[in-house]
């Protein structure tokens, strides 16, 4: 299939995408969502998560990596799994793999002018801290766009794709999922919202370009839980906007 800059996926086998004609919720994922993969703000945290589990277990870092992956996949993020299998307790584990430099992040004015446009409430959901949210959105000068950050102590310590997270968001924010929208970077993310009756936007690389990917993490981009996906969010986001 060719991706062009704003893609919207279709196949006769199954339903037509969600539209946004409704929507008067914009949830976002914060990380390789809001800013650009190639970044690599996120490589970052997988190296201190890498530098915890080390340390904490004791292990080498060979080891460390693999069960970091193996728990970031089984559990949704390594913390989890670490917490269900060794009992850790995440205080300090968030506060260490969080203080990441994010200089490398820049303003991007073209995004929030974008997300001005979009009629209604905007939200982050983000398995991070909010104090790493609140410091990504200061960088790209997007905070004044925000209403609230949930992060993953507002969801009691449990990440997407768990459903209890969706719930608790959507209940501690009164949002109705049939009038709300979710923009995120991994396809399995958005399987529970879909299923809530939120309309599902992937948002991928720029060319589909793979940075520090996982090929699990890329899977499920063509599943029917995904309406729709782009590698351009500013241009998919002018492009609702124009249409609303």
């Amino acid at each position: 299939m060719t991706r062009s800059k704003v893609t919207t996926l279709a196949a006769p086998s199954r339903p037509p995408p969600r539209t946004f004609d409704h929507i008067d919720t914009w949830v976002f994922d914060l990380d390789n969502t809001l800013y650009p993969h190639h970044v690599n703000l996120w490589e970052q945290v997988d190296v201190r998560i890498r530098d915890y589990i080390a340390g904490f277990l004791k292990i080498s870092h060979e080891e460390a990596f693999r069960l970091q992956k193996d728990y970031y996949k089984r559990y949704g993020t390594s913390m989890r799994g670490l917490m269900t299998e060794h009992g850790m307790q995440p205080d300090d584990f968030l506060l260490f793999v969080h203080e990441v430099d994010h200089s490398p992040l820049e303003p991007n004015p073209a995004l929030g002018d974008a997300i001005e446009k979009l009629s209604g409430r905007k939200l982050i959901l983000t398995n991070g801290t909010r104090s790493h949210a609140d410091a990504v959105l200061a960088r790209l000068g997007l905070d004044r766009h925000f209403e609230d950050v949930f992060d993953i102590v507002a969801g009691e310590l449990q990440p997407k794709p768990l459903p209890a997270v969706y719930d608790r968001f959507l209940k501690a924010h009164g949002v109705k999922p049939e009038r709300a929208a979710m923009f995120e970077d991994l396809a399995r993310n958005l399987a529970v919202p879909h299923r809530l009756g939120m309309t599902t936007v992937l948002v991928v690389p720029e060319n589909t370009r793979e940075v520090f990917r996982e090929d699990w993490e890329l899977e499920g981009r063509d599943d029917p839980h995904v309406d729709h996906v782009t590698d351009n969010l500013v241009a998919f986001l002018e492009s609702i906007a124009a249409k609303r």
